[in-house]
């Protein structure tokens, strides 16, 4: 299946992409677009597998742009409070034959864009109509490129942070992004009379997938935020009268802060279910939403590798249970030992998928690939290692008991600490550093580094914050930074994160 397949599901004047307060998209107008996007780009030598990268706000025309350019190219969103430096990086590695911005934004994707003479293509917004765009390639040459992208083409690629300081290439195709959307749509059961109200950035694979293309698949409606505003929240769940929403449970949290001054646009909605993925949802949380909104909340299990959903909690009549993020949905999803056997019910072991939805490997990375990739001992199909332990029950459902791998998971944004690393020992006084994850209370984990500094030298946590935030976005900037005499190593000598916070005693 390919994404034009998912999107002809709809009917034509049913409504596919809104935003609040203007008209939406119908699924007619999005085939229209989408089919004008493949025209333009085939005229300008754009075809299937061309890297296209884009950067836009959150939005309904990022919707629409993501869709219409997975049907046409491989499309690469990024995030747009990128720094200089990180621009640079992940446009050269992504081999971006073009970038889309918003006309006359700025942005410093445009100046490193210019510098490494990738092609800016202009979009310019039909404000009459959520997620209508045009989109202006200037001084372009127009070659003619007949390539159409078909189901085993790539559709979106994505960096994903590994325990090296380099992010690995995760690219998915048309046929991974269809199968997860189609089954995280039959596990929410969706049909074309929902409406979900997105408020995840559009540059993860949460939002993509979750809420934008799980809806088309069900010939559904997304409304398509600027992003997460917990004081802006209500008056979207009153005007955009949503079936269900998605969220990280950072999200849900802030949401919780504000019901009590809410409740009459609470009486009022129609929502369905919740959705929580991308971090563990705490228990408590799971409970307080389903007190305050009197529908259950259903918590999932995703990864990028995955195009997003692995497993799942059901709706009622089904089972759902706190603390665990349910039976697989999609994919096989069993676990392992550190022998490549499969264990048991009430047996620890490390998680791995196999299914439609999951990339065939990493790019241009035969260490990762030989690393996550197993044969099955039975088979001799390759199994995905996650990284992730965890347990299943009798009846099934899997508990994630811990990572094995580095990455700091801070409220859904993964973030390779060895990336942070690299930055902070540019500092002139910054002898040695280790940056690793301290326990959060909202967002589970939080980034924190233990620091070495040069004899003779001195600097300030602010100093070194200020000195990071020049080269890496906010959330990957330390939050907490120690400065110690000698940091801790492990019996080879190398210097530990895992377990860092608890001997500095941090927590």
């Amino acid at each position: 299946m390919t994404i034009i397949d998912l999107i002809m599901r709809g009917v034509g004047d049913h409504p596919a992409i809104a935003a609040p307060e203007q008209t939406p998209l119908s699924y007619a107008g999005l085939r229209d677009q989408v089919r004008a996007v493949a025209t333009q780009f085939n005229a300008h030598g754009l075809g299937a597998n061309d890297r296209v990268a884009i950067v836009l706000p959150n939005g309904a025309e990022m919707a629409s742009v993501f869709v219409a350019l997975a049907s046409v190219v491989a499309s690469a969103p990024l995030n747009p409070s990128y720094t200089d430096p990180e621009f640079e990086f992940y446009l050269s590695d992504l081999n971006a034959k073009a970038i889309i911005l918003a006309e006359g934004s700025d942005t410093a994707a445009r100046d490193v864009a210019k510098r490494l003479g990738i092609f800016i293509i202009e979009l310019r917004s039909i404000a009459e109509c959520a997620g209508r765009f045009e989109l202006d390639f200037g001084s372009m040459e127009r070659r003619n490129n007949d390539a159409v992208s078909i189901g085993n083409d790539i559709a979106l690629v994505l960096h994903t942070s590994g325990t090296t300081s380099r992010p690995k290439i995760v690219p998915l195709s048309q046929a991974n992004l269809c199968a997860s959307a189609l089954n995280i749509q039959s596990a929410l059961n969706l049909t074309s009379k929902d409406r979900c109200l997105n408020v995840m950035p559009l540059f993860h694979i949460h939002g993509l997938i979750a809420a934008v293309l799980s809806s088309l698949a069900a010939g559904a409606s997304t409304t398509c935020t600027q992003g997460f505003n917990a004081l802006k929240f209500f008056s979207w769940m009153q005007s955009s009268r949503p079936t269900w929403y998605t969220a990280v449970p950072t999200m849900h949290q802030a949401i919780l802060d504000r019901v009590d001054r809410n409740e009459a646009i609470i009486a009022e909605a129609e929502l369905r279910f919740i959705r929580s993925s991308s971090s563990s949802l705490p228990a408590p949380v799971m409970t307080q939403l389903e007190n305050a909104f009197s529908c259950p909340v259903i918590e999932s299990y995703g990864m990028t590798e995955a195009a997003h959903q692995m497993t799942s909690n059901r709706l009622p009549p089904g089972a759902r249970k706190a603390g665990s993020v349910g039976i697989a949905a999609g994919p096989e999803v069993c676990l392992m030992d550190e022998h490549g056997l499969f264990v048991g019910p009430g047996e620890e072991g490390e998680i791995v998928i196999r299914g439609s939805n999951v990339t065939a490997g990493y790019e241009a990375n035969d260490q990762a690939n030989a690393s996550a990739f197993t044969a099955d001992p039975n088979s001799g199909n390759d199994w995905f290692r996650t990284g992730d332990q965890g347990v299943f029950d009798a009846d099934g459902f899997l508990r994630i008991s811990g990572r094995l791998k580095e990455i700091i998971n801070r409220g859904g944004e993964k973030i390779a600490p060895r990336e942070v690393d690299d930055v902070l020992i540019e500092h002139p006084a910054v002898a040695q550093v280790v940056t690793f994850s301290v326990p959060h209370l909202k967002l589970g984990e939080d980034v924190a580094a233990a620091i070495v500094l040069r004899e003779g030298m001195e600097l300030t946590d602010r100093e070194l914050r200020d000195f990071a935030s020049a080269s890496l976005a906010a959330f990957k900037v330390p939050k907490q930074i120690i400065f110690v005499d000698e940091i801790p190593k492990g019996s080879t000598g190398k210097l530990q994160r895992i377990g860092l916070a608890k001997k500095l005693g941090l927590g």
